[in-house]
Order: C-alpha cells, then structure tokens, then sequence
C-alpha cells in the first residue's frame, strides 16, 4: 500500500513525451486524446498492483502494465499482458 501513496502523491506529475502517447496508444490499441489522463484513470483503480522494480514504478490493472519513470514520472510505455 506504501507504493501506492508514494505513486499517488506525485500523480499530478505523471506525463509522457509525444512519442510515448502515440506508442501507448498503439500498444494499448485505444483512440484517446488524452493517454496520460486514461492512464491516470487506469492507476487509480482500486484493483490496480503498483509496485517498483529498479528506476522504474509498474501499474498492472485490467491485463495492462503501464510504466513509469520513477525520477521523473514520465509514462514510458503501457502493454497488454
């Protein structure tokens, strides 16, 4: 649960660059305009595993892994699992 807190207190700091939106958007194979704001929405679900492995911090809800850069959190990318 603590990763969790640590995630959601820096939520208004998730981002991701241009390319990232497009490639989640191609791996997830969703049509949104706002892929960060789908992924916000993804990581705050309730059954939602956030844990952190390395540099990074991994969302894994509704057979998704979103990642995230855990310095500057940044979306990397998000797969189907």
């Amino acid at each position: 649960m603590e990763n969790k807190k640590i995630l959601f207190d820096h939520m208004d700091q998730i981002h991701t660059t241009e390319m990232g939106a497009e490639r989640i958007k191609r791996n997830l194979k969703i049509d949104t305009a706002d892929v960060v704001e789908y992924c916000k929405n993804k990581i705050s679900e309730e059954n939602c595993n956030i844990y952190k492995k390395g540099k990074n911090w991994y969302c894994e809800t509704d057979c998704m892994r979103i990642t995230i850069n855990s310095h500057s959190y940044t979306i990397i990318t998000a797969h189907m699992r």
